[in-house]
Parts: structure tokens; C-alpha cells; sequence
């Protein structure tokens, strides 16, 4: 049904604007349509007929439309929005489990009872527990001088 109207849209659409452009242009704009005593072809010839014609191709363009409208929301009772599925912008990824790390046998550290301390370096020279300090040596390059 809707296409029926839709294509008596088109052609009232194409008729209209044949009809406008058909008439003679005036200065008086609007005044046309105030109700003047013009005859169907009267003194001024066709004139008044285009005019008139104009109105009533105008106004089964309107109820056209109106009917259309009418027609359109009755078929159409969802929104598109309410018929359409919303996806998420990012795409998401199933949710698999994940499997168990394997089992892996972490060495054990060896005991402290067996391992002997490192040794300490003594970067200062320092004289040990019970040790007499050595004599300082004197610097070379004086003694060259």
C-alpha cells in the first residue's frame, strides 16, 4: 500500500513543480491566492487556472504526505535502534581456562652448616685482630727529587 503512495509522491512531486514553473512570474507574490474574481480563463488567460492548479496539486502533495507518514508508522512500530543488535567496539575473545602451570621441581638452596664463609677482602689494608700494623712507605717520587 505504502508504494502506491509512494509513487503518487513522486509524480504529485514532478507535476508541482512543472506547475510553478509554467506560470508567469509577478510582483505580487502571495496576493494570487487572496480570492480575486478571476474566471477559470478569464482576462487574464491562463493565469488564474495555473494558479489554481498549483494549489490543488499542492494540497494532495501535503495529504500525500500525511498519508504516508500515517502508513510508515503503522508497518513500522520498532525503532531500528530497538531491532538492531549492539556489537562491542572491541571484539571480545572467549573466555577459555587457562591450564595449570606444569609442575617443576624448584632446586633447594644448600645448607649454611656445610658452606664455609666467603672470604672478606680487606680493601682498606687494615691490620687484623692481634696483627702489628706495617710501617708506612715513603713516597717514591720524593726521594728522587
Amino acid at each position: 500500500m505504502t508504494s502506491v503512495f509512494l509513487i503518487l509522491q513522486f509524480v504529485l512531486a514532478a507535476i508541482l513543480v512543472i506547475a510553478v514553473l509554467l506560470q508567469k512570474s509577478s510582483s505580487i507574490g502571495l496576493g494570487a491566492y487572496s480570492g480575486s474574481n478571476e474566471s477559470l480563463f478569464g482576462a487574464k488567460g491562463s493565469g488564474g487556472f495555473l494558479a489554481k492548479f498549483t494549489f490543488i496539486v499542492a494540497l494532495l502533495f501535503v495529504l500525500n504526505t500525511l498519508t504516508l507518514v500515517y502508513f510508515y508508522n503503522k508497518d513500522n512500530k520498532e525503532s531500528l535502534v530497538d531491532t538492531m543488535e549492539i556489537k562491542p567496539a572491541v571484539p571480545q575473545t572467549p573466555e577459555v581456562p587457562l591450564a595449570p602451570p606444569p609442575v617443576t621441581k624448584t632446586p633447594q638452596a644448600p645448607s649454611t652448616k656445610d658452606v664455609p664463609p666467603p672470604p672478606v677482602k680487606n680493601k682498606l689494608n687494615l691490620p687484623k685482630e692481634g696483627e702489628v700494623p706495617p710501617a708506612p712507605v715513603a713516597n717514591e717520587s720524593k726521594e728522587k727529587k
